[in-house]
């Protein structure tokens, strides 16, 4: 998914042109908008769901099932009529775009809309799949996803009609059905995937209490990422969109590696905690942090250094600051990693309140403050920088939260996670800081990629992980 992902990214900026790929993203950033809510949703399925499964009550996990599709079917229709209302004034009154494409804008966001409810609909398919831990077809139906956008990337080339309109009919073509075969899959695999609409109130409180609360936190994350693009065509205009959208394809695809890595741990960490294995359920969160660092370092590293010729490579036109963009944007990705398993085990105990809005209203501070600072004339890579500083503050409140919130072992945590990390990340960097590094060629990109590769297992083999875990992994190696 990664591999494709960044190579149909490179033609699609290439097929499509800076200014249309940013029409592309702040348009469809418009409607991401508007699924914050839907976001919520999807928390609070997979916790009920998991913790239902991990006692074992089969018929309580089919009503949770049913139940969360209706709410999300209920949220993409508030969706569908808030993107054409409230979405549509602001596409007309404050998006910058030329005047000669606004046929394309309005077709292109109305196809933006029909993909967002689409993948709203999938979501509680979704989360039944991860929740009965059915990691190979979800790995199966990932690549067959990327394939069929690869395949997107040839008929845009071939296309004779309009590009901009092309592309966003196709993703919602490819989404469509990718979301049918969801639905085929949950209805023939699981006793819960039949959908039996019913009403009982109880259920549809607790489900919607528990989105509710995880809303104010789903707002803020879509208002500190989609929010700060609409900031970006506000202040530069639809090239920083570019720029930006460019940076966001490279994370995501980063990032991506790590999240499926970590969405195959939520399920016995929710688990974990409906069965009382106390024990087990702080191994699985501080293992977890760790590995996902380490596994999002090896990649970030050696594409941190060597970003402006690699994108030099994979794109024909690299936009303004997309270089700054990209750097910035994989050091809020290994702060994140690190923080994926604390919220997950806040989740668990469904005690999400005081923890959302503590840690929402932080998010959500990205979005004034970065709007001061352009404001002030900044330049656009401010607002990451920003984010970097939130990210690293939100670490550690998270900390402190959970601790206060079921004894979790804060010097535990530091010992085995903080310290080991910064030790491994200081030592990498001392490293390429020293080593005679001279990238010019295609051949010397892949030279420095593979030594850095390398460098980093060895440091992380050597310092990065105890003893005990050390001979595991050797022992691994060696079968």
């Amino acid at each position: 998914m990664m591999a494709v992902t960044l190579y149909t990214s490179r033609v699609i900026l290439e097929v499509l042109g800076i200014e249309d790929y940013g029409i592309y993203n702040v348009v469809g950033g418009i409607v991401v908008l508007f699924t914050f809510v839907n976001n919520s949703m999807v928390m609070s399925t997979q916790r009920f769901l998991n913790y239902e499964l991990g006692r074992h009550e089969q018929q309580g996990a089919s009503r949770v099932f049913s139940a969360s599709l209706t709410l999300h079917l209920f949220i993409a229709m508030l969706t569908f009529l808030l993107a054409e209302s409230v979405g549509l004034w602001f596409l007309y009154n404050y998006i910058k775009y030329p005047p000669e494409r606004e046929f394309a804008v309005l077709v292109t966001y109305q196809f933006s809309i029909l993909t967002t409810c689409a993948n709203m609909i999938r979501a509680p398919y979704n989360a039944a799949i991860i929740s009965y831990e059915r990691m190979g077809f979800f790995a199966r139906i990932s690549v067959i996803e990327a394939i069929a956008k690869l395949a997107i990337v040839y008929l845009l080339a071939v296309s004779p009609w309009n590009k901009l309109i092309s592309y966003a009919f196709l993703m919602f073509v490819v989404v469509f059905i990718i979301t049918f075969c969801y639905y085929l899959y949950c209805k023939r695999s699981f006793p819960i995937g039949r959908y039996n609409y019913f009403w009982e109130k109880s259920l549809y409180k607790r489900l919607a209490s528990f989105s509710g609360w995880s809303l104010f936190g789903g707002m803020a994350n879509t208002a500190a990422s989609q929010g700060l693009n609409v900031l970006m065509n506000i202040f530069f205009g639809v090239t920083a969109n570019a720029a930006m959208g460019v940076a966001s394809q490279v994370n995501t695809a980063v990032y991506n590696f790590v999240a499926n890595f970590q969405t195959a741990f939520k399920p016995q960490i929710v688990k974990s905690y409906a069965t009382q294995e106390r024990e087990y359920f702080m191994d699985l969160i501080i293992y977890t942090s760790k590995y996902s660092y380490f596994l999002l370092f090896i990649i970030c590293m050696p594409l941190y250094v060597c970003c402006e010729e690699v994108l030099s490579v994979w794109l024909t036109n690299v936009p303004f600051y997309a270089v700054s963009f990209c750097k910035l944007m994989l050091i809020v990705s290994l702060l994140e990693a690190i923080q994926g398993p604390l919220w997950m085990s806040v989740q668990a105990t469904g005690k999400i309140r005081n923890y959302q809005l503590l840690i929402g209203g932080m998010i959500l501070c990205n979005l004034p403050i970065g709007y001061v600072f352009l404001k002030l004339g900044f330049p656009p890579n401010i607002v990451l920088i920003i984010k970097i500083v939130i990210t690293v503050l939100i670490l550690i409140i998270r900390v402190i939260y959970i601790n206060r919130l079921f004894s979790f072992p804060t010097v535990r945590f530091i010992r085995e996670v903080l310290v080991k990390i910064s030790i491994v990340t200081l030592l990498s960097s001392i490293l390429v800081i020293f080593l005679p590094i001279q990238i010019d060629t295609i051949s010397s990109i892949l030279a420095v990629v593979c030594i850095l590769f390398v460098i980093n297992c060895l440091l992380i083999l050597a310092v990065g992980v105890s003893n005990k875990e050390r001979l595991l992994i050797i022992n691994q190696i060696k079968k």
